[in-house]
């Protein structure tokens, strides 16, 4: 069996625990998780320790006892396992324990360094699945949409509403993913800030996606493509965009920042309801995030009886479960109605 030591072709724990986080590594987990960055062993001594005593020969008399990771590394990062001490969040803390999971299992299976996992016998933390609360009727959608029509960044909106996509999803979208003939759009990475940086990886599952667009976003995205030319062609040779550029884009051909959208919409939302002249409208817009675009997407296809697999395509989702979990009001309030269309049904049949 291999040594797990240091230097040469006996790696050190750090370094053979970076190398094989590789794509997990690229959802801009290790970023948020500041201790482990710093020093993977000072959150995996518990890891570190049971995996030298699988090296060392036990006593025939007493059976082996490999024991997973100490339940108050999980603890500890929920607590203040982020950047500056801040906390993590569950979903942060439940990828942490997919990542040491996959990467001891390659130590065994792959690597041969260890004879079994010892991350198989923690307990890893369950996250809980909140639903969405009260989200914007079409009718506001509409309103919002139009409020923010003028702007340059309209396009973003209008796609994140008509398409589900998430905001990091949208902001690593290029033009070479978008087919406007064949009116779609592939999904396929997300874009996140950590630490300050901009990051770029995967989408949140891992996996591409084809993503169908009607031809008012077909028409929108066309218009926002011809705008984006004009940008191109008044900064001439400053113009700091790439030949496969980002389809949302300063002025100057720079990636968005994340929160710029977030900002955006909350001010036109103000702008809306508190007019600087005249009078202010007899419905305010409620307050809403650059997420709850996706969330409206969502809930309006699944309470027109689009199929909750079809739904769950288009929002990214690895297991159509995710979405039955999430909306499971919405798929309630419809369940309720199938009861009235099967008895209108037999009533026609009468």
């Amino acid at each position: 069996m291999a040594e797990l030591g240091s230097g040469g072709p006996n790696r050190s724990l750090n370094t053979w625990v970076r190398s094989s986080w590789g794509p997990l590594a690229l959802m801009g987990l290790l970023g948020r998780i500041h201790p482990l960055l710093v020093d993977v062993r000072v959150f995996l001594q518990p890891l570190t320790a049971s995996v030298e005593k699988q090296r060392e020969p036990a006593p025939r008399t007493e059976p082996d006892r490999q024991r997973g990771p100490d339940h108050e590394l999980y603890r500890d990062l929920l607590t203040g396992g982020g950047e500056g001490g801040k906390p993590l969040g569950i979903s942060t803390v439940t990828r942490t324990h997919a990542i040491l999971r996959k990467s001891f299992g390659d130590a065994v299976l792959v690597d041969e360094l260890i004879p079994a996992n010892p991350v198989e016998r923690a307990k890893r933390p369950k996250a809980t699945l909140n639903e969405p609360g009260s989200v914007w009727t079409a009718t506001q959608l509409r309103t919002f949409l139009a409020a923010v029509r003028q702007h340059r960044l309209f396009a973003f909106y209008h796609l994140g509403a008509y398409t589900g996509a998430r905001r990091g999803e949208l902001l690593n979208l290029r033009w070479s993913s978008i087919d406007l003939d064949a009116k779609q759009i592939t999904i396929s990475g997300s874009t996140g800030i950590i630490a300050g940086k901009r990051i770029e990886g995967a989408t949140k599952s891992g996996r591409s996606r084809v993503v169908s667009i009607d031809d008012e976003t077909v028409a929108v995205l066309r218009e926002h493509s011809r705008d984006q030319a004009a940008d191109k062609l008044l900064v001439g040779e400053r113009w700091r965009g790439t030949q496969d550029g980002y389809v949302f884009a300063t002025g100057w051909g720079n990636p968005i920042h994340p929160d710029s959208v977030g900002w955006l919409m909350t001010k036109t939302i103000r702008a809306y309801n508190a007019p600087k002249e005249g009078p202010r409208p007899a419905e305010q817009l409620p307050h809403a995030r650059v997420h709850d675009l996706r969330h409206i997407h969502a809930t309006t296809l699944l309470l027109a009886g689009v199929p909750v697999h079809v739904v769950a395509v288009r929002l990214g989702h690895a297991d159509p479960a995710i979405t039955l979990r999430v909306y499971a009001h919405v798929i309630r309030s419809a369940e309720v109605a199938a009861a009235d269309v099967f008895a209108r049904v037999m009533n026609e049949a009468a």
